[in-house]
C-alpha cells in the first residue's frame, strides 16, 4: 500500500495491469471472538480519529434470511478488526463508543440493515458505490471502482461463499480484510471527484436517504415471486404454487437453509403444472425424480393435496392484487391516453438530462415516481411537480434538476395530446 499510484488513464488504451491486493499492508488480523478482544479493538479505534471503513458478509444462498456472520472495520491508525458475529451478535457497545463518525461502505443498502440488526447505527454515511453512479461512471462493483480509481486489483473469488461456516479459513478473512482495506482512500478519491464535479451537495442527500431509509415492508403475496410462476395459467395451479411456497418457507426457516435448498422453484412450478392427484403421479414429473427430491416427495405430497382441495372461493386470484399505483405503462393509451404522452415526454427529458448530467437515470429519479407523477399530473405549476415529487421522496437535489424541465415537457404533452384528439 505504500507504492506510488499511477493515475488510472481515461482513455481506452491499455494502462499497465492493476497490481493483485492478496492481504492487507499489516496483515490479517485475528478473528474477535470475545468481549475481551471487542474491548481492545474499540480503544483503539477511540484513540484516533476520521472515518470508518466497514462492511459485512453473509451466508446468502445458504442460509434462511440474511443475518451477518462477519462485520469488518478499519480506521486509520487503528488497524482492522474481523468481528466474529457468530459469537459477538451486540456490537451497541462499538456504536456507542464511535460517537458521530462517519462510516464508509460500498452498496450501503445491502450492509445497512444487517448493521442496524447488530446495534450499529451510523450518525454519517459515505457510500462508494453510490458515489460512483453519481459520477457516471460505468462500472460500480467495488473491484472496479478500486481498479479505476487507485489502481488496485481485488480478488473476489470469495464474495458468494458460506460465511456461516467456522472455522473460518484465512484465505477467506484476508479478502473480507481487503474489503476494508483501502475503502477510506477510496473515500477520499471519489470525495475529491464529487467535489470537482459540483455533486458533492448531490452525494450527501443521496447517503442520508440511504442512512435514514426505513426498513422495508413485506411483500404482498410473496409466493408468486417463485420462478417460473408466470406459466402457470390456473387458479388451482397457482394454489399449488402458493401452497408448496409456504411449506417450504417453513422447513427453510426451521432448518436455516435457504429455500432453493429446500425445494427447488422448478420443482413448485412443474407440479402446479402437472396438478398430480396422487403420490404416485408426482414421482412421475421430472423435476420430481432427481435423488433428493424424489426422497422427500412424501413430505411434500400433503401441501399439494392441500391446494387440490381447496374449495374454489378460496383460490388465489390469477393475477396479484392491484397496489396504489397506476396500472402497468401499456393500459395507458386506453385508460389515459393523454398520461401516456407524458410519460414519452417524460422519458425524453429524463434521458437528455442523464446524458448532460452524466447521472443515471435510475439515480436521476425513481421510475415510479415518475409514471406516478404522469398518471396524476393535473396541476400546469412547477410547484405542483415539485410538492410531488417530494411526497414520492425526491431529494432536493433531484426536485431541483427535474421539476421544472418535467412541467415543460408536460406542458408539450398537453399539445401533442390535443392535436391527437383533433386529428382523430
Amino acid at each position: 500500500m505504500n507504492a506510488p499510484v499511477e493515475e488510472p488513464s481515461t482513455d481506452e488504451a491499455e494502462g499497465p495491469e492493476p497490481l493483485l491486493l492478496t492481504e492487507p499492508a499489516d496483515g490479517v488480523p485475528d478473528l474477535i471472538t470475545t468481549r475481551a478482544q471487542l474491548r481492545e479493538a474499540i480503544d483503539a479505534f477511540c484513540a484516533v480519529d476520521g472515518p470508518i471503513a466497514a462492511d459485512a458478509e453473509r451466508a446468502s444462498g445458504f442460509r434462511y434470511g440474511q443475518a451477518t456472520y462477519l462485520a469488518q472495520f478499519k480506521r486509520a491508525g487503528a488497524g482492522i478488526a474481523l468481528i466474529d458475529t457468530a459469537a459477538i451478535s451486540d456490537l451497541s457497545e462499538f456504536d456507542a463508543a464511535m460517537g458521530d463518525a462517519e462510516y464508509v461502505f460500498h452498496a450501503a443498502s445491502q450492509d445497512l440493515p444487517g448493521m442496524k440488526d447488530l446495534g450499529i447505527f451510523p450518525a454519517a454515511i459515505f457510500d462508494t458505490e453510490v458515489a460512483a453512479r453519481l459520477l457516471g461512471w460505468p462500472k460500480v462493483g467495488l473491484a472496479s471502482v478500486v481498479e479505476r480509481e487507485l489502481g488496485f486489483a481485488l480478488a473476489k473469488e470469495h464474495s458468494a461463499q458460506d460465511w456461516s461456516v467456522r472455522p473460518l479459513p484465512d484465505s477467506w478473512l484476508a479478502y473480507a480484510a481487503l474489503d476494508v482495506e483501502i475503502l477510506i482512500e477510496l473515500r477520499e478519491g471519489l470525495a475529491a471527484h464529487l467535489e470537482a464535479a459540483g455533486k458533492s451537495e448531490w452525494a450527501r442527500q443521496e447517503f442520508e436517504a440511504i442512512r435514514l431509509a426505513p426498513a422495508s415492508e413485506p411483500r404482498a403475496d410473496p409466493w408468486r415471486r417463485t420462478s417460473g410462476t408466470h406459466t402457470v395459467r390456473d387458479q388451482r395451479g397457482l394454489a399449488i404454487v402458493k401452497s408448496l411456497w409456504q411449506e417450504r418457507e417453513r422447513e427453510a426457516q426451521r432448518r436455516d437453509v435457504t429455500p432453493s435448498r429446500v425445494l427447488r422453484d422448478a420443482a413448485i412450478v412443474a407440479a402446479a403444472r402437472a396438478k398430480p392427484t396422487t403420490l404416485d403421479a408426482l414421482l412421475e414429473i421430472p423435476q420430481w425424480r432427481t435423488r433428493g427430491t424424489k426422497k422427500a416427495a412424501p413430505r411434500w405430497w400433503p401441501s399439494i393435496h392441500t391446494a387440490l382441495t381447496l374449495p374454489d372461493k378460496e383460490l388465489p386470484a390469477r393475477r396479484a392484487p392491484a397496489g396504489d399505483g397506476p396500472p402497468p405503462p401499456r393500459a395507458w393509451p386506453d385508460k389515459q391516453p393523454e398520461a401516456a404522452v407524458r410519460l414519452a415526454h417524460a422519458k425524453d427529458t429524463l434521458a437528455e438530462l442523464s446524458r448532460r448530467h452524466d447521472v443515471p437515470l435510475e439515480n436521476l429519479l425513481q421510475p415510479d415516481a415518475v409514471r406516478r407523477l404522469c398518471w396524476e399530473y393535473r396541476d400546469g405549476s412547477v410547484e405542483w411537480v415539485k410538492s410531488f415529487l417530494e411526497s414520492r421522496s425526491a431529494r432536493p437535489w433531484q426536485v431541483a434538476l427535474t421539476a421544472t424541465a418535467l412541467t415543460e415537457a408536460f406542458a408539450q404533452a398537453a399539445v401533442q395530446a390535443r392535436q391527437q384528439e383533433y386529428t382523430s
